[in-house]
């Protein structure tokens, strides 16, 4: 299969999934600094101008992060990373989700209004004058998981998730945009180390 992928923390999610299963994707580069995500022919890929589109062997493009892996989830249910029961999968959901709004829309608004705003202006709807409260969101968003992770060694439990992946890629991404993870937040600390070490942080 072929990946779509660009720079940025959306087709980091996916190759850390896909290298997460042993999944060897195809990569064709899209430039998104000079917007070849919002011409033609990539809009005739994916209308709604994003990466990354998984190119699946019918000719059909999947996009949407999330969609991506529930997809390779299913076509190779193993490692599970979304899990292998109802319950296993109803709890990295629920965690996806909950980094999802409460980090990742916030960090990447903030990102988008503030120092990446002469990239993003022409492109989507930003909020310069909401920039800050949106990085405080982020912020807020961080702490509040810092208190719930107690001695679980990844998000939803003793093994990695989707959930973990996706907040590891925008960590990262925060790091490199000004939002960077606060020194006292400990138990995340120890979390992204142990992230940092797989090999799928390579991807």
């Amino acid at each position: 299969m072929k990946l779509h992928n660009s720079i940025g923390p959306n087709p980091r999610v996916v190759r850390m999934f896909a290298a997460e299963k042993g999944m060897a994707l195809t990569l064709s580069e899209v430039d998104i600094l000079v917007g070849e995500n919002r011409q033609q022919p990539f809009l005739s890929i994916n209308p709604a101008g994003g990466t990354p589109v998984l190119m699946l062997e019918s000719g059909e493009a999947l996009a949407e992060t999330t969609a991506i892996c529930e997809y390779l989830e299913e076509k190779h249910p193993t490692p599970a990373l979304i899990g292998a029961t109802p319950e296993a999968r109803a709890r990295t959901r629920m965690w996806t989700r909950r980094v999802d709004l409460h980090i990742v829309q916030p960090m990447t608004q903030g990102f988008r209004s503030a120092e990446g705003l002469p990239m993003f202006k022409d492109r989507t709807h930003c909020l310069p004058q909401a920039a800050d409260d949106l990085k405080a969101t982020a912020r807020e968003g961080l702490a509040w998981l810092e208190t719930l992770m107690h001695e679980r060694p990844f998000i939803a439990g003793d093994a990695p998730t989707l959930a973990d992946i996706v907040l590891f890629s925008f960590v990262e991404f925060g790091a490199l945009v000004g939002q960077g993870l606060d020194p006292a937040h400990t138990r995340l600390a120890a979390w992204h180390a142990r992230m940092a070490k797989r090999e799928s942080a390579a991807a």
